[in-house]
């Protein structure tokens, strides 16, 4: 196992990437175990971005609920997550983001369909402004959708970009990246030369 793996919570934050059903959930609240293994007085909290605006996502999300740890807490943040990871962040805890991708989603492409982008580049910069002064580390998951077909909409275009440009400036504050590959975690520390 590899130094990052072994060590994830080094330099504070995490990020785990990947393709849907890749694994990037469960490997994400391996993570947050591991770290909840490490001193009596830890806790953990999610912080889930799902709408539940159909029967689908309903059912997605009351699986993820059902499979995660128990002891885990839970906050719903589906739009203002700066002022999520603020409030549920304290000393000997650990927050994980499921997931940045429907996120970005329901900022760019709402269930009502009044997309603010003003406000979305704000809520943006708040999230990585945050993230130097949180006193918890931060696990975030996201998915990696720029490795397939170039969407045939400017508004699919518009998403792809802006969530590979939102993948880029969180993990340049993370101190782990992990890109998840059919169930398989590949980890590095940001940073380190890629040979």
């Amino acid at each position: 196992m590899d130094q990052a793996a072994d060590q994830p919570f080094a330099s504070q934050h995490h990020l785990v990437v990947g393709g849907q059903r890749s694994g990037k959930s469960r490997h994400a609240e391996a993570l947050a175990r591991r770290w909840l293994e490490g001193a009596a007085d830890r806790s953990v909290v999610v912080v889930a971005t799902a709408v539940a605006g159909d029967d689908e996502m309903r059912a997605r999300i009351e699986r993820h609920q059902q499979d995660r740890p128990a002891g885990f807490g839970t906050v719903e943040s589906p739009l203002r997550l700066a002022q999520a990871l603020r409030d549920a962040a304290a000393p000997g805890r650990l927050l994980l983001v499921d997931c940045l991708t429907l996120w970005l989603t329901n900022w760019l492409m709402p269930i009502d369909g009044q997309a603010d982008e003003a406000a979305w580049q704000a809520e943006r910069q708040d999230v990585l402004d945050a993230l130097a002064g949180l006193p918890s580390p931060v696990v975030f998951v996201s998915n990696e959708v720029g490795w397939g077909v170039v969407p045939l909409g400017a508004g699919m275009r518009q998403y792809v970009d802006e969530l590979g440009s939102l993948n880029q400036a969180v993990a340049r504050r993370c101190g782990h990246l992990t890109l998840m590959v059919a169930g398989q975690a590949w980890t590095r520390a940001v940073g380190d030369a890629v040979l």
